[in-house]
């Protein structure tokens, strides 16, 4: 079975490094479970799938994972053509600064993915102040750290596929 993380990282279907996923089967399915969590939730709070997948893609783009990219757009592309008002899948496009939650939202995400070490006690404190609450910064940190994840291990086994 194919998962996105396989799929976005073009593992080829067979081989050694096919061979090794296998082998990982289990975790494998953790990943694609967290994905369906991060991206796909039961409970969506106030972040609804469109934003998620914004947010994903611009993560994606950061890093420069071109799978990860495609996959995250086609999901966006999926919820029409105002899903991304303010074309935040862009690195670099912000919302309206009157947008406080959003604004916040989108500086995390940036900061996480490009300078994690940079994220501090007082990171959190910037959501609380553009009055997110404590659930929904729990659901942005863990699509955050779903997807950073995720990259990292496209990158890698990019790599290693193009190695084979």
């Amino acid at each position: 079975m194919s998962h996105v993380l396989e799929s976005a990282a073009g593992v080829p279907s067979s081989g050694p490094l096919a061979e090794a996923l296998t082998m990982r089967g289990k975790l494998m399915e953790l990943t694609q479970a967290s994905y369906e969590a991060a991206l796909l939730p039961s409970d969506a709070g106030n972040l609804p799938a469109s934003l998620r997948a914004a947010l994903a893609c611009r993560m994606a783009r950061i890093c420069q994972q071109a799978g990860l990219t495609q996959h995250y757009a086609d999901l966006l592309a999926g919820h029409g053509d105002d899903a991304d008002p303010y074309q935040l899948a862009l690195p670099g496009q912000m919302p309206p600064a009157d947008n406080q939650r959003l604004v916040a939202m989108v500086d995390y995400v940036d900061l996480v993915t490009e300078r994690p070490r940079d994220a501090s006690e007082a990171t959190i404190g910037s959501l609380r102040t553009a009055g997110i609450d404590e659930a929904d910064i729990v659901r942005l940190a863990g699509l955050v750290a779903f997807v950073n994840y995720q990259l990292r291990v496209a990158a890698v086994l990019s790599v290693m596929g193009k190695s084979q």
